[in-house]
This record gives C-alpha cells, structure tokens and sequence, in this order.
C-alpha cells in the first residue's frame, strides 16, 4: 500500500471554496446594503435630518410665539402694529425704513 505525501485536488478545491465562501461573506458585511459602510452612510443621514428637525422646530416655536401673541387671547398691540403697517406699507412721519 502506497501513501501519498503531498494533499489531494479535493482538498485544494474544498479550501478554495471555503476561501470564496468566506471572502464573499466578508465582503458582504462590509459592503452590502446592511454593511457597515452603508450602516455610516445611515447614521450621517440620520444627523443632518435630526440638526434638521431642531431647525424646523425652532421656526414651529416662533410662528407658534407670533400666533399667541396675535391671537384675542393675548393681543401684543406692538407686533399688531409692526404686522399691519408693515403689510400696509404705512410709515409714520418720524420713522426711517432700512431695508
């Protein structure tokens, strides 16, 4: 009976395609659509929407602020008549305009 020394093609080709196997699924969570590249891109996304928000939800707060403050409630006579002069395009004598 005669013993080979060196390995077979069957082993070359089973560790090949566990090489592929493995480099593929690398690959995968590196680079896939639930990778960790794309889980980055996500979560930079995701802080220029949030710094968005706090934009829009400070504008919210000052029309919020504009309407209460016009509203029969509570009536801010100077912003009533900032507001309507302003449409209005009136001046008084005495005022300057800078725009």
């Amino acid at each position: 009976m005669i013993r080979r020394r060196g390995t077979s093609l069957g082993t070359w080709l089973v560790l090949g395609l566990l090489l592929l196997g493995s480099g593929y699924f690398l690959v995968a969570a590196i680079m896939g659509p639930y990778g960790v590249f794309r889980q980055a891109e996500i979560n930079a996304e995701a802080e220029v929407l949030r710094d968005e928000l706090a934009v829009l939800e400070a504008e919210v707060a000052r029309m919020d602020n504009l309407t209460r403050r016009l509203s029969d409630e509570y009536l801010d006579l100077d912003l009533l008549d900032e507001r309507a002069r302003d449409m209005l395009g009136y001046l008084r004598p005495d005022e300057i305009v800078i725009r």
